[in-house]
């Protein structure tokens, strides 16, 4: 008795810790000790089970403790050197890849709960058994759907992150993904009144891994961040069934949050790209449908500035934004960067960073780069605070974003972006753009930014042309 007051402690802990972690995440200053926090509260709830937990039936603890063990250990070794190795650019196909790990987990929960009820049911086949079990039944069915769904949706969303799969998409596609989905949950509701037929759980398994698949193989990378938010929250509501079958309050707590967070962050991405989820979803903007066509044709010339001439004009600046984007982290430059502001914060110049909400390939990329730089959060700037300040800027400097900064999302409605908040650089006195090359960026799109009178291109290496700019305005 005093056991299992105990793990209620523990769990209760663990539900307040991961409430107060959640918080805290909502502030860039106290987020690390927040994901702390939340992690201490995990860890209680983790060996509180394992030592406390009893079963109600059989009054039996826990005690294969050498598989648990080994298992802890593998795991928290290869996640422990993952996420010390994993370069910044490669962070949003790690959690990917993570999240689909917790997607499985919740499938296979699942899995193995039906083997232990068929094995009561042909123990017990009577009728009032049946419909005893039947809740519990739904619960496994609805975590098996959601755990598969965002188990095989993250694989594909990490290989298409780390160019291994391409997009592809084949006329027909949605209309056949909504059959597999309606055909697995017609499926499910069948196994629910008749659990007797196990070998439905695997039909149902298959076409959940299908439908993830297919759901995912069509979104172009423009849309990737949006669709990581969505297979997280995913992830938490499967979790939360997990949370449920085993009457776990921590579990249920636990994915209930992150379900609820990946939900409002989806609603989030969608409206910071004025776009439905159902046109997210079905729409395939960014992949290779759209990346040939639509906007309109751009014609003119680019003009090109030198390191010495962009050094002078940011050194004599009143005030520089900097507008980073994924190109900063493929050329690992926010060190640089950081370096940058430093120097030109010596001479007196206010420098800010411009974030837009989907910049990068996942929901706070920019943020989590610049942090590792130690950044101030304090000059930070979202959309809407960049936007109003950008006609009082005298330097815009753009590092590797494209999309976000496309003049085409409010001026030109057949461009698939039209409608999309962007950050209003234009506005600026002057606009300088470090690029690698005139390329299209990750959405396939054209930016008609680069042609206007305002803006001087600076291309090569992110990283080589921050330190080669600190030089020269050293040297001013």
């Amino acid at each position: 008795m005093i056991q299992q007051q105990l793990l209620t402690v523990c769990y209760l802990i663990g539900s307040i810790t991961f409430i107060l972690g959640l918080k805290m995440l909502s502030n860039p200053a106290s987020a690390r000790k927040g994901n702390l926090v939340a992690a201490a509260g995990m860890t209680i709830a983790i060996f509180g089970t394992i030592f406390l937990y009893k079963d109600v039936e059989s009054g039996e603890h826990l005690h294969n403790y050498l598989w648990i063990f080994c298992g802890l250990s593998i795991g928290g070794i290869i996640g422990t050197l993952a996420a010390k190795k994993v370069q910044m650019t490669a962070m949003p196909e790690m959690v990917s890849l993570f999240n689909g790990m917790g997607g499985a987990c919740a499938a296979l929960i699942s899995l193995v709960e039906f083997n232990h009820l068929s094995k009561e049911l042909a123990l017990n086949p009577n009728p009032d058994f049946i419909y005893f079990i039947q809740p519990k039944v739904l619960i496994i069915v609805v975590g098996l759907i959601i755990g598969s769904v965002s188990f095989a949706g993250s694989m594909i969303a990490w290989g298409k992150l780390n160019g291994k799969v391409k997009d592809f998409s084949f006329k027909g596609q949605n209309i056949l993904n909504l059959m597999m989905l309606a055909f697995a949950i017609g499926t499910a509701a069948y196994l629910v009144t008749n659990p007797h037929h196990s070998i439905l759980l695997y039909v149902i398994l298959a076409l959940s891994l299908l439908y993830g698949i297919f759901f995912v193989m069509p979104i172009g990378g423009a849309d990737m961040p949006v669709v990581i938010s969505l297979l997280n929250s995913f992830t938490g509501v499967a979790a939360a069934c997990g949370g449920f079958l085993y009457d776990n309050k921590v579990m249920l707590t636990g994915g209930i949050l992150v379900g609820a967070a990946g939900t409002l962050l989806t609603i989030l991405m969608c409206k910071a790209m004025n776009r439905s989820l159902k046109n997210v979803l079905i729409g395939s903007f960014g992949g290779n449908a759209t990346a040939s066509g639509g906007g309109a044709s751009i014609e003119g010339h680019h003009k090109e500035i030198s390191l010495s001439d962009a050094a002078m004009v940011m050194s004599y600046a009143t005030k520089v934004m900097i507008v980073p984007g994924y190109g900063l982290a493929v050329a690992q430059a926010q060190h640089a960067c950081h370096e940058l502001e430093k120097i030109l914060t010596e001479k007196g110049v206010e420098v800010k960073y411009a974030i837009h909400p989907v910049a990068g390939r996942m929901p706070g990329h920019m943020n989590v780069l610049l942090a590792e730089a130690d950044v101030s959060y304090d000059n930070l700037l979202e959309m809407e605070q960049a936007n109003d300040e950008f006609p009082t800027t005298d330097v815009v400097l753009i590092l590797g974003a494209n999309d976000v900064v496309n003049p085409a999302a409010k001026t030109d409605p057949t461009s698939p972006i039209y409608g999309m908040p962007i950050l209003d650089v234009e506005l600026a006195k002057t606009v300088i753009v470090n690029k690698r090359s005139m390329k299209p960026g990750y959405a396939g799109i054209e930016n008609e930014l680069f042609f206007k009178p305002k803006t001087s291109m600076l291309f090569g290496d992110a990283k080589k042309v921050l330190q080669d700019l600190c030089s020269e305005i050293k040297n001013l």
